[in-house]
């Protein structure tokens, strides 16, 4: 990485530190049928770090209304932007793959890419 490319105001950085870049994301799911948007839909709201909700309470909600109603409106919602052509579906996991591809390719150039 080039000095020009460090903000001014960054912390020195030892003379052959490593750089990183970390994706992250909440997921997404695997397709927009009621069993996929259901089980997505479980998986996301289930995080405590999501929904800051008694666990109880919020397991309640969550079983007993969210998902008896929410999975079918989701995935209708979500069909509207579905690539259905793409194997990839999910324009967040593409365009997620996409940006780690041209991250590791750029990176390449200067920094040995390891991919996890």
């Amino acid at each position: 990485m080039s000095v020009k490319s460090i903000p001014s105001d960054h912390p020195s950085l030892p003379r052959h530190a490593k750089t990183g870049i970390l994706l992250v994301n909440l997921g997404t799911p695997d397709g927009t049928d009621t069993p996929s948007m259901r089980k997505y839909l479980k998986q996301f709201l289930s995080d405590k770090r999501v929904i800051e909700v008694p666990r109880l309470l919020w397991w309640i909600i969550l079983n007993g209304i969210i998902l008896n109603v929410r999975p079918r409106k989701s995935g209708d919602a979500y069909e509207r932007i579905w690539l259905k052509d793409d194997p990839d579906g999910s324009p967040l996991r593409k365009y997620t793959r996409l940006k780690a591809e041209y991250l590791a390719q750029s990176m390449a150039k200067e920094v040995k890419a390891n991919r996890v």
